[in-house]
């Protein structure tokens, strides 16, 4: 399979070097400074786009793919309010897009469990639950893709939780809740030098703690999954989520 990468900073190469070992080949890599090679006829050579931007330029690489009719595995976050909007144009248009906030196996594995877990919590009204994120400074968002992903699964099982609210603090310094209502789902994310992310479910009560967590060693299971997701998308049509890929009914 010929991939384009776009995005070129430390997860299109480490995407790079997982999709070569695959025996995959990348045709085209577009980064800041060479954004001119941008074109449809550039893309076209692909056969799959694999997009890991930032959130000021996803929509704009969406654009493009569309244009150019090559299929694009989204792994940028942060855009998610013109989700609906994408969605739209991809089924009209009879493009393909895959998109997730995080193509990890292990990642996706963790929140088919979260999801099962907070259902089962109804059952025990006296433990209070949040999540925790850590993850290196240059995050661009907050909460992550990952963690409103993680907050979303509790609140559609968990009867007590009907939004979450998030703080951002820059070290480990214990975050104040008092302004934390009863049925929202405090989102705590930290920011730490050289973390590539960890991932915590609390579930606290006065006699115990239940603490499910999820920590990425480095970026390569994130870079594996998307390239498995392009492998996946190759011969189908229409705006899928990661959910279609990772089928754990």
């Amino acid at each position: 399979m010929k991939i384009a990468l776009l995005g070129y900073g430390k997860m299109g190469r480490i995407i790079e070097k997982i999709a070569i070992d695959r025996k995959h080949q990348v045709v085209l890599k577009i980064d800041h400074d060479n954004q001119h090679e941008l074109t449809a006829e550039n893309l076209q050579m692909a056969d799959a786009v694999i997009e890991f931007s930032t959130p000021a330029s996803v929509i704009s690489n969406i654009e493009h793919c569309f244009n150019a009719r090559v299929p694009i595995v989204v792994g940028t976050t942060g855009w998610y309010n013109e989700l609906q909007q994408v969605k739209q144009q991809c089924e009209q248009s009879g493009n393909s897009l895959i998109y997730a906030t995080n193509f990890s196996v292990g990642v996706n594995i963790f929140f088919h469990v979260n999801r099962m877990l907070a259902k089962l919590m109804n059952n025990y009204p006296y433990y209070d639950v949040q999540v925790e994120e850590i993850h290196h400074t240059q995050k661009l968002d907050s909460p992550s893709g990952t963690g409103i992903t993680i907050a979303e699964g509790i609140i559609a099982n968990l009867d007590s939780k009907k939004e979450w609210v998030n703080v951002l603090t820059t070290d480990e310094a214990e975050t104040a809740d008092e302004n934390i209502k009863s049925d929202q789902l405090l989102i705590e994310s930290l920011r730490i030098n050289n973390v590539p992310g960890t991932h915590t479910v609390i579930y606290d009560s006065e006699v115990d703690m239940i603490e499910f967590k999820h920590t990425a060693h480095n970026r390569n299971g994130f870079a594996l999954g998307a390239v498995m997701a392009a492998e996946w998308i190759q011969n189908k049509k229409g705006f899928h989520s990661v959910e279609d890929m990772f089928d754990f009914k």
